[in-house]
């Protein structure tokens, strides 16, 4: 028995399925030993190439020396106090600076945090119960984000009225009733669905390449007429850039010519660490200022803003310039051209999408443009499972939907290392 299959066997006893989170079950189960730059090394001494990136939160890869070193500098002089620190600050001023649209900023502690904060802050700035999201788009685990988030052809209902599917079971009727389903890259039919409800919407929560919606970019039409519908009825536009805000400087919201009311952050701001963010215009995020009578929105956290996260976080963050940016984007398209060269040259039916730093293969014949298209058989579940068993035996973790996000240690030699085991899988079958 390897220690991996030992601890595991362990894991059985004292987490359910075996782990804490879904997203790194295997079968069999790796654990992992440590990290350094691209690499990934597992308890059996395996090291392969990095293009999970803990879910795409690792903008440096593992163990970077310069975060490295500000948090070991920073845990000398404390990990949390009920008190504000100068980081906080710094940090928030930082942030600011690369998107004009953040006037003020909140720090709290998850992805998932930041989005629950954004539809309370817009519930309680509007008065209005009701948000509207895309139809299988991922927004964390706060009840109202994540309805229809995984709907079927058995249950995903009418595209021109798509039902309010719930995720866990025993999720409220309340919670289901308040949220608007709407079908992404489709102009006429969420405009249709959101004025059947136009006096009630709070706000409109959209991902600008949602991942489990096919990672494609929203197109600027359907960007632009959500803005438009929004600024007309009282709503807010409430951009989710959790994962995408690596794609740009500033976001991808920099690609498109509107200014949201609020953005969620998470994941790579952190620097390696839990971190959340909202920020958007003042006026908005005032609903959470304590110095108002009354108060619309009290909000606090025992972790928000805590030094050591914000310490790894504006490292990673001012590491990542917009030369950095460029590099990792260019990278990005050398994979997705490498990956398209591989699909064509060996007649593999699949096909990848992307953007930024982030791409994603589907076994489809062409690239999906809304939730229903990206729903996959159970056919290319399998394939897809395939892929990813390949890939990790040959020394390549990738995201489960095989999907990666890449890192800045990684260069030329490994995209076309990753490309090169792709084509060989596509050979292979």
């Amino acid at each position: 028995m390897t220690r991996s299959e030992d601890l595991y066997k362990r894991a059985l006893e004292v987490l359910p399925g075996g782990v804490s989170r879904n997203t790194v079950l295997r079968t069999p189960q790796p654990y992992a030993d440590f990290g350094k730059g691209c690499q990934l090394v597992d308890l059996e001494g395996v090291s392969r190439i990095d293009f999970s990136n803990n879910m795409a939160s690792l903008l440096h890869g593992h163990a970077d020396p310069e975060i490295v070193e500000a948090v070991t500098q920073q845990l000398k002089r404390g990990t949390a106090f009920t008190m504000a620190t100068e980081i906080e600050v710094e940090y928030a001023e930082h942030l600011c600076s690369r998107n004009d649209s953040f006037e003020q900023l909140r720090f709290v502690n998850s992805g998932t945090e930041a989005i629950m904060a954004c539809l309370k802050a817009s519930r309680a700035y509007t008065g209005k119960p009701m948000i509207a999201k895309v139809e299988g788009a991922y927004h964390g685990q706060y009840d109202y984000a994540e309805v229809s988030q995984t709907p079927t052809p058995e249950n995903w209902g009418d595209v021109n009225k798509p039902n309010s599917v719930p995720v866990a079971h025993g999720t409220p009727d309340s919670a289901l009733n308040d949220v608007v389903i709407i079908p992404f890259n489709d102009v006429e039919r969420a405009l249709a669905r959101l004025n059947e409800h136009a006096d009630e919407i709070a706000c409109v929560l959209l991902d600008l390449m949602p991942h489990r919606v096919g990672l494609r970019p929203a197109e600027e039409e359907f960007v632009e007429a959500l803005r438009e519908w929004t600024e007309q009825h009282g709503a807010l536009l409430v951009l989710d850039e959790v994962i995408t805000f690596r794609s740009e400087y500033g976001g991808l919201q920099e690609r498109y010519d509107i200014t949201p009311d609020l953005t969620a952050l998470g994941k790579a701001i952190g620097g390696g660490f839990p971190v959340g963010a909202l920020a958007g215009k003042k006026e908005v995020m005032d609903v959470m200022n304590p110095k108002n009578t009354p108060l619309l929105f009290p909000h606090s956290g025992t972790f928000s803003a805590n030094p050591i996260t914000l310490t790894a976080g504006l490292t990673a963050m001012k590491k990542f310039d917009k030369l950095s940016v460029a590099r990792l984007n260019a990278l990005t398209r050398r994979a997705i051209e490498g990956i398209e060269q591989a699909i064509s040259e060996t007649g593999a039916t699949a096909c990848v999408t992307g953007g930024g730093s982030l791409f994603r293969i589907h076994f489809k014949e062409a690239p999906p443009s809304n939730f229903r298209e990206a729903f996959t058989t159970t056919e290319e579940n399998e394939r897809t499972k395939q892929m990813l068993d390949h890939l990790f035996g040959s020394g390549f973790v990738l995201i489960n939907t095989c999907s990666g996000a890449l890192s800045t240690p990684m260069t030329e030699t490994d995209i076309d290392a990753l490309v090169n085991a792709i084509k060989g899988d596509f050979q292979k079958l």
